[in-house]
Formats: C-alpha cells, structure tokens, sequence
C-alpha cells in the first residue's frame, strides 16, 4: 500500500501538481492534512495561486483525496470540493495501522498529540500547520508533519510532502526529489 501524505498547499495548483506527478501518481489513497485552499491572511500571496484550479485538479484525482479541516478551511471552500473537508480528523485503516491526521491547530505541544495517540491508539499520527517536517517515533506511534509543498517554514525553505510506503515513511522535497526525512515502521 502506498499513501501520499500533503499539507499546507494553501491553493497553489503547481506545488501540489508536483508533488503529485512525482510522488503520488501511483498512490492508492491520498491524506491532505489541512488548509487546502485559502492562502491565509499571513501568508504571502505565491505566482501559482489559484484556489479554483487546484480545486479541479484535487477532484479529477483518481484516487482518494481524504482531507481533515485546517485552520484556514472554510465552508465556502467545501463548495468546490467534491470530497468532505469540514471533518476536523481522518482516520484510515492501512497495512494493518491505525493512521489517524488532524491539521494540528487544534493539538499543538507533543504532549497534547502524545495524549490523543495513546487514546485513540494511532500507530500513525499526522499533523500539519506549522509547515516544518517532523519525523518521530514516541511511545507506540510515529508522529509525522509532511511540512509544505507551497509555503515552507523550514530553515532551508524546502518545500515538502511524504509517503508512507513498504514499512517506511519518506518526506521528500518536492523540487530535486531527495529524501529530506525518513524512518522504518
């Protein structure tokens, strides 16, 4: 089973074409974790926005797109969605793991996502919003952030997604396609 794990795309139609076309294309179901559309009154307005667009092409996908809400998320923006994104989690149930995302906004020191994990007993737990990578293992669960293909926080600004594949999760920039991250489950 392979999963594509994106976050943060914050309506930029290029950054998550990319991300597809090299890591995705080939996946069986895709995990968006939050703030799909809407750029956020913060952040910088980027050449490639176009919330319409990346709408069209996140509907034409052939796979899944399973999506919790983020931050930036709105009803409005659920109109030109086909798939639901007003749910504040996913949970998804592959390889024999318990996989659960939330954008992070809600739970955002270790301790508050350690203490959801072990309640709902994730083997995988996802989480976005601060558009930086963590790839960790506390307890009994792998705490992943794919950080941002569009609006990188990084020190270095590389913009990033991952995939949960063969016993590994990666987290590749999207860009030169190099493994930033990666850990054996």
């Amino acid at each position: 089973m392979k999963i594509g794990v994106i976050s943060d795309t914050h309506g930029c139609q290029e950054h998550w074409a990319k991300a597809y076309e090299k890591f995705f294309k080939d996946a069986d179901f895709i995990i968006h974790v939050g703030d799909v559309l809407y750029h956020g009154p913060r952040n910088p307005m980027l050449e490639d926005y176009n919330p319409a667009g990346l709408a069209e092409k996140i509907n034409a996908c052939p796979q899944p797109v399973l999506i919790c809400k983020g931050n930036c998320d709105s009803e409005v923006d659920q109109l030109v969605l086909n798939m639901p994104i007003q749910s504040p989690y996913v949970h998804a149930f592959a390889d024999g793991r318990h996989i659960v995302a939330v954008h992070g906004h809600t739970v955002e020191t270790d301790a508050e996502k350690d203490r959801m994990a072990e309640a709902i007993r994730a083997d995988i737990f996802i989480c976005g919003h601060v558009h930086v990578n963590v790839l960790e293992k506390r307890g009994n669960t792998v705490f992943l952030n794919p950080g941002s293909p569009s609006l990188s926080k990084r020190e270095d600004g590389r913009q990033t997604c991952a995939v949960i594949e063969n016993d590994s999760i990666r987290i590749y920039d999207i860009n030169s396609g190099e493994i930033v991250m990666e850990m054996d489950l």
